[in-house]
């Protein structure tokens, strides 16, 4: 079975009915939108795809984190199966549909937002969510402003683009939406020189204060926006006692604080949700988003919070057409379904310890290989010249995420700087292929740091 297999490369990448498909997409679609792996997938199961010329590979992209219960699990294909056989569409502000209710209801018993009473909506993307979380805070709060961080991706519509740090996503669409404003990310591995990591913390706490001093005061700030890990920015994890910090922040100042879970949710931080471990902390966010991993794949994201949040939303802010639709519905509660039962949780934990000691091993043998970061498997590891000027190396990245494809890994960059390659592996990886991933990699960076 393919869900068991092993990579397996037949053919010069890409295959030649690959390089016929890739070749008409070039004529077919906008250059813009970019894919650099060599290869066009007929089938998936697992952690594992099949292209159309036989190849196999082992996936750690996972569809950028949707992935996180594999490739075409058979009870999400049933569930699907079973709900298109009763009807594909039911808009809820027209007729309601089950599918909806039972999984606002899942979702409010175990998405761990700030208050006791919670409410969930659903939209299609990850950005649809991070949008409507910023108006439901904007509304409920009455004031103009929100507050986001360096290195962040929020998404590419108008406002979210605004939102996300690396302008490259978002170059010559301007002029953005006013209202928006940044504060310094704490990426502890990039602080200044010489500090402890409680005295980093605590620089980038004086950073956010400054931002009310110098661009939007406190009393207009509707919201504070944080991934708890960053994706795009790099896999960067948010400090528990920054988090405290900022809690504190917005609980004495009427500020909402939102967490964008697009990437992290869903079991791959060891959790269901990072803010699981904020919770535990004492600082549970007031509003979550999530997408991503929600659905399998089929598209769907919610936005979760506190009753009276909801409650003092207007009408006719939030909803759409497809927002909720029975499909993605249905998938969504096999999905929880399954990684409660799987655990897939405890599951990530096992995965992440593998590969954090391996990962750690390269910190100690490479001089490349400058940090080793994350929650659970959702992990990073950065790539410099050398230790001591940590000068990010992207190159080195590039060629990596190359040389591993060309032996059957995809894996893919991010960070600021395009020096970091990211671990979003689906959390039904085998030992075995877990295993065959972490020597591809390896291999890859022995060859690639002597070029």
């Amino acid at each position: 079975m393919l869900k068991n297999a092993l990579p397996r490369i037949n053919t010069p990448l890409p295959g030649p009915k690959a390089k016929e498909i890739i070749d008409r997409r070039k004529e077919a679609m906008p250059d813009a939108i970019k894919c650099g792996y060599p290869c066009v997938i007929s089938r998936g199961e697992g952690a594992m795809l099949e292209d159309v010329d036989g190849n196999i590979f082992l996936d750690w992209i996972g569809g950028v984190g949707v992935l996180n219960i594999g490739y075409s699990h058979p009870e999400l294909i049933a569930a699907v199966k079973e709900q298109s056989e009763k009807y594909f569409h039911a808009m809820m502000n027209i007729v309601t549909h089950e599918g909806y209710i039972k999984l606002a209801e899942k979702m409010n018993e175990i998405v761990p937002v700030k208050g006791t009473k919670k409410k969930t909506m659903f939209a299609n993307s990850g950005a649809e969510a991070d949008e409507n979380a910023v108006k439901i805070a904007k509304s409920y709060t009455k004031r103009p402003n929100i507050i986001v961080f360096s290195g962040a991706f929020h998404g590419r519509t108008l406002l979210t683009a605004s939102m996300t740090s690396k302008k490259a996503y978002a170059n010559g669409i301007g002029p953005f939406p006013d209202g928006v404003y940044r504060a310094e990310f704490p990426y502890l591995y990039r602080s200044p020189k010489g500090y402890t990591e409680e005295e980093a913390i605590e620089y980038y706490i004086d950073k956010l204060h400054k931002v009310f001093e110098e661009a939007s005061p406190v009393e207009y700030v509707a919201a504070i926006v944080v991934e708890p890990v960053q994706g795009e920015g790099g896999f960067v994890p948010a400090p528990i006692e920054w988090v405290k910090a900022v809690r504190t922040i917005c609980d004495e100042n009427g500020i909402l604080l939102i967490a964008d879970e697009v990437q992290t949710g869903f079991g791959r931080s060891g959790r269901m949700f990072v803010s699981n471990y904020w919770e535990e902390a004492g600082c549970a966010p007031d509003i979550i988003t999530t997408a991503k991993s929600i659905a399998g794949g089929v598209p769907l994201s919610a936005v979760t919070a506190r009753e009276e949040i909801f409650d003092g939303v207007k009408a006719g802010i939030i909803g759409g057409t497809y927002g909720g639709n029975p499909l993605a519905c249905a998938s969504a509660l096999k999905v929880i379904e399954v990684m409660e039962r799987e655990n897939l949780c405890e599951r990530s934990l096992e995965i992440a310890k593998i590969c954090k000691e391996r990962f750690n091993a390269w910190k100690d043998q490479y001089q490349e290989v400058g940090d080793v970061r994350g929650i659970g498997c959702m992990m990073g590891v950065e790539f410099v010249t050398d230790k001591v000027s940590k000068t990010p190396n992207a190159k080195l990245v590039s060629d990596v995420v190359q040389e591993a494809a060309r032996h059957g890994l995809l894996v893919e960059s991010a960070g600021v700087y395009s020096n970091v390659i990211r671990f979003l592996c689906p959390l039904v990886v085998t030992d075995e292929q877990l295993e065959c991933g972490l020597q591809i990699l390896e291999e890859a960076i022995r060859t690639c740091r002597l070029k």
